[in-house]
């Protein structure tokens, strides 16, 4: 089993049927961590809390992860592009390898939990009665998490 970093396949097809809407009156994003034991890549399609093999147990962290905020989307010369703002697990006790981002908007057609990208974190990483922080990349044309060339 493996967690490969990617933007998802489906996402990109998505975004040409209209399906994601990153403006802050947008759909809802979230994440949701997976242990090393979970199969993610480019080929996932969607998250389904309770299903999707793999997600982390852990005390203090709900299934289905948490809600994340997107920037306003932007470009820069050619490239387009939306990112999102830090977050932090509070006072949780688990051990993650990666995560799914998803939009769990159930109305504009998303089909409520449509993967957008999946998260490889290189190794294990822990947090034990305390935060888990995810920092995600500087919103710019090169960095942002979500970039269209």
């Amino acid at each position: 089993m493996a967690i490969t970093q990617a933007m998802c396949t489906s996402f990109k097809k998505e975004l040409l049927e209209g399906k994601h809407n990153f403006s802050s009156a947008g759909h809802t994003f979230k994440i949701a961590l997976f242990s090393a034991g979970a199969t993610l890549s480019a080929g996932t399609t969607n998250f389904v809390t309770g299903a999707t093999a793999g997600e982390v147990v852990g005390t203090g962290y709900d299934a289905g992860g948490t809600t994340i905020v997107q920037a306003e989307p932007d470009t820069s010369g050619t490239v387009g592009f939306v990112d999102f703002a830090d977050i932090t697990f509070s006072g949780v006790t688990l051990a993650a390898r990666g995560g799914v981002i998803y939009n769990s908007t159930t109305n504009g057609g998303s089909n409520t939990t449509n993967a957008v990208a999946i998260l490889d974190f290189s190794a294990d990483k822990t947090a034990v009665a305390g935060n888990f922080v995810i920092t995600f990349p500087t919103a710019d044309s090169t960095s942002a998490i979500v970039r269209l060339d």
